[in-house]
């Protein structure tokens, strides 16, 4: 599964280099996803010396991975945090956004990357999700966005609500990247491609172990999606969610949307159009779900490819492609110094679907800190986090206790069969007295550890991306145990099953 995004993208358009040896930096970044790339450029222009480190390519995981939909209408966002907030803190999201929101399309504007404009839509198709969208609308224009409310929509069902607010955008993300990555290095900063950071010290000035040596700096940020060598609990604090995204060309007169379209009720879809050449596709994305709690992702998968062969007969898939985001228990960004660190460590998750905005709201917010000015609607989203938040937090705890001790049973219940795995096929089993994971995948059988190398949980098969992911908090390794993504910093070591 690889997205349009990263097939469509020159990965040698973005100037990548060695890692130096010798040389201190004033920041260190981990991370060249938007958010990680966005602190990079805004330090570089304050004129500090940056290094980004990535352990895969720049934009391999969350931002190869978007919709990307920059927009200050997010679904029901507005009216989500509002219900768990004040409307203070509910203010201070917006502003954080549309501070965000016009950084990014001024740095579009300033490198040529196309944009289109386009409406944003929230809809509903049940009694239920009128009622969301209408609390939606009134929660935007009480927050003095120009939304209209409406019973019809152009989608080619019928609908029982929608809000929309024009003059929101879309654009390639991976020509975001090759521009700010180009930025930063005409300012004299670097990125490092294949360098996964695994081991900081507790405060500045800061030595980093990482797959590729060993860097030294002042400061720290953390822009890693989930936080790496976490210290402050954010991943305990965050939930991770996977959902899917498809591509498809259209047969000529076929329906083709005019705007970016999100659903307020099940099943949950995401609707846009993607520009190729001279040529609109459509992208369809859903299915979202906790990472490794899906009984079957690759059913998932079908369900939304038949809804969109329903949708638009003769559609012709192209590509298909899953994300993976973070949720917070207070349904607010975790930004900021990690404790313990003296400000020297910096990280920021739990951006809830809406990092290209998100991401950037957190890079303003992370080098004002840096620079010891941060933003006037920081404080207010800092403060936000509170009884909600600690009550969603035990809750999240609760389950993921669960699903540790639900997983651990199950795996050591049951002795791993004799005969390996059929092809695309992963299973977990008992051997040699630990969780053992086996998976055929491309004729080749692997056994690895069955048991995350973050904290613990036992290991489940992902069925379509042919993964090992975590149900605890989100971390996933390949067939062979390389890791891919989340918390953990370490590969799943090889076994042999007995």
């Amino acid at each position: 599964m690889r997205s349009f995004w990263l097939d469509t993208h020159d990965p040698a358009r973005i100037p990548t280099a060695e890692l130096p040896v010798g040389i201190s930096y004033d920041v260190a970044i981990a991370g060249a996803g938007l958010t990680g790339l966005a602190t990079a450029v805004m330090l570089a222009r304050a004129g500090k010396r940056v290094i980004v480190l990535e352990a895969r390519s720049a934009g391999a995981v969350a931002t190869g991975h978007t919709t990307a939909k920059v927009t200050l209408l997010q679904g029901t966002r507005l009216s989500e945090l509002r219900s768990r907030h004040s409307l203070g803190t509910a203010r201070a999201h917006l502003a954080s956004h549309t501070e965000a929101r016009r950084w990014l399309l001024e740095a579009c504007a300033l490198h040529e990357v196309p944009v289109q404009q386009r409406p944003a839509t929230t809809f509903a198709t049940t009694a239920e999700g009128a009622e969301s969208v209408r609390e939606e609308w009134l929660t935007a224009r009480e927050l003095g966005l120009a939304v209209t409310h409406s019973a019809t929509t152009e989608l080619p069902f019928p609908v029982t609500g929608a809000v929309t607010l024009e003059g929101q955008t879309q654009f390639h993300p991976l020509e975001v990247l090759t521009a700010l990555a180009r930025e930063l290095h005409a300012l004299g900063g670097i990125l490092v491609e294949g360098a996964r950071v695994t081991r900081v010290g507790r405060a500045g000035p800061l030595t980093l172990r990482t797959t590729r040596g060993e860097v030294r700096a002042e400061r720290l940020v953390l822009a890693t999606g989930s936080t790496v060598l976490d210290r402050s609990g954010h991943a305990e604090r965050a939930t991770a969610r996977r959902s899917y995204a498809m591509t498809y060309r259209l047969p000529p007169g076929a329906w083709r949307p005019r705007g970016m379209h999100i659903s307020a009720d099940a099943p949950d879809r995401t609707l846009r159009s993607v520009p190729l050449g001279d040529e609109e596709l459509l992208l369809v994305g859903g299915g979202d779900h906790v990472t490794g709690r899906a009984e079957s992702p690759r059913r998932i998968l079908r369900e939304i490819d038949d809804w969109t062969r329903g949708l638009v007969p003769g559609a012709e898939r192209t590509h298909s492609w899953a994300a993976q985001d973070y949720h917070s228990a207070s349904g607010l960004p975790l930004v900021g110094a990690l404790p313990g660190s003296g400000g020297t460590i910096l990280a920021a998750t739990g951006f809830a679907k809406w990092g290209m905005t998100g991401g950037v709201a957190a890079a303003l917010a992370m080098s004002g800190l840096l620079e010891e000015a941060p933003p006037a609607w920081y404080p207010a989203l800092r403060r936000g986090a509170g009884a909600s938040a600690l009550a969603a937090g035990i809750s999240m705890t609760a389950q993921v206790g669960a699903h540790l001790a639900a997983g651990w049973a199950q795996a050591e219940l049951h002795a791993l069969p004799e005969r390996a795995p059929g092809e695309g096929e992963g299973v977990v089993g008992r051997s040699g007295g630990a969780p053992v994971a086996v998976s055929t995948v491309g004729g080749r059988t692997c056994a690895v550890s069955g048991v995350c190398t973050h904290l613990g949980g036992a290991l489940r098969w992902n069925d379509a991306e042919r993964s090992w992911d975590c149900p605890l908090h989100g971390s996933r390794f390949a067939p062979d145990g390389t890791l891919l993504e989340g918390p953990a910093v370490r590969d799943l070591e090889r076994r042999r099953p007995s």
